[in-house]
């Protein structure tokens, strides 16, 4: 018999990538300046949500599982991963009896009942923000309401918070999904959306679903999230005198891709995202004088900074900030893990070093 050759798969060597030389860029007629949105980055929840696996690592020791990524962001679940969290899909993937955190973007009821099945100890991170819909979408069911929930198909927020009360709630997912809407009228209907959404087209969905059901109700207190909102505020102040956008964000985040959308309606004559300065094409630049940047509400600072070292490569050294609005807000870490780092003697808290925000809210 002959030599058997098995075909073996090896990894593809990363490249570095070869930039244009600056001088092979064509220049703009004005001065070359960036416009720094903020805020920007990190808000309350997503804080919370990875100081918590960094602090369970710490405390419990690798491995700790995570249900879906704890925040859409590649850079994290990358660096988490490295420390030793394991991200799973699905509880039916974490060893019976082991330590599980549920991502900021919260899971439905069913999934807390599997985890239990399971023996599993866990560490909810979901967002207050997150809880507060979940809570909204309980009460208004209980109460007899039809729910309308503006929000995206197969998004891990939508399909908790759809979990908590499935035969109550309806997704409209656009403007044009509200127009063609087919559900029984109800005296009792309520419209409630994911936290993470443009507000701008959430508000014209919840515009024409009025028109066709006068008597929708809104839900007591925005479910936007105000980091979503304030976000894509600051975005609508720069991009005006924008010639591009960069927006630093993972594809699978929402807000991240809606920052994108609303550089473009409100002006910017280019708008890209991108997880890492890397995937920065520099032929973006030619005749760009003004560079807007900002990034997605889980995106760490330091990927903003690697983004502003390129820009400076090419001339874009100048940085003004354009600030819309402080925040100072914090949420304290998961209860679970509070117990338990109190019980060991251990801070409880969730302020990193360094940071200056007061509001802890429990």
């Amino acid at each position: 018999m002959g030599d058997v050759t098995t075909a073996v798969n090896l990894p593809v060597p990363s490249v570095p990538r070869v930039r244009k030389d600056p001088s092979e860029i064509r220049q703009p007629a004005g001065e070359k300046k960036v416009l720094l949105a903020a805020p920007r980055g990190y808000c309350a929840g997503v804080d919370r949500a990875v100081i918590a696996v960094e602090r369970a690592l710490e405390h419990y020791g690798a491995p700790i599982y995570v249900r879906k990524e704890i925040v859409h962001n590649r850079h994290v679940v990358d660096t988490l991963a490295e420390r030793g969290a394991i991200f799973v899909d699905e509880t039916s993937e974490v060893p019976e009896g082991a330590r599980v955190v549920f991502s900021a973007h919260g899971v439905s009821p069913q999934v807390h009942a599997e985890a239990a099945e399971r023996s599993l100890d866990t560490i909810d991170a979901t967002c207050p923000l997150v809880t507060k819909v979940h809570r909204e979408a309980i009460r208004f069911a209980r109460d007899g309401y039809s729910i309308l929930l503006v929000g995206h198909a197969g998004h891990e927020e939508v399909e908790g918070t759809m979990g908590e009360a499935p035969d109550h709630i309806t997704l409209i997912q656009n403007p044009e999904e509200a127009r063609t809407l087919d559900i029984p009228e109800s005296d009792k209907m309520v419209w409630i959306s994911q936290t993470t959404l443009s507000v701008d087209e959430t508000m014209e969905t919840v515009d024409i679903l009025k028109k066709r059901f006068p008597q929708l109700i809104a839900p007591p207190s925005d479910d936007i999230c105000y980091a979503t909102q304030n976000r894509q505020v600051a975005v609508k102040k720069i991009a005006p005198d924008a010639d591009l956008v960069i927006v630093v964000g993972s594809a699978n985040s929402s807000n991240s891709v809606r920052l994108v959308e609303v550089a473009l309606e409100h002006g910017a004559k280019a708008a890209h995202r991108v997880d890492f300065a890397r995937e920065v094409d520099e032929e973006w630049f030619n005749d760009v004088a003004t560079v807007g940047v900002t990034s997605g509400a889980s995106v760490p600072e330091t990927l903003v900074e690697d983004v502003l070292k390129l820009l400076a490569e090419y001339g874009y050294g100048e940085v003004d900030e354009v600030r819309t609005a402080e925040e100072d807000l914090m949420f304290s870490l998961p209860r679970e893990l509070r117990k338990d780092l109190k019980a060991a003697g251990q801070k409880t808290s969730n302020k990193r070093d360094g940071a200056n925000r007061e509001h802890e809210i429990v």
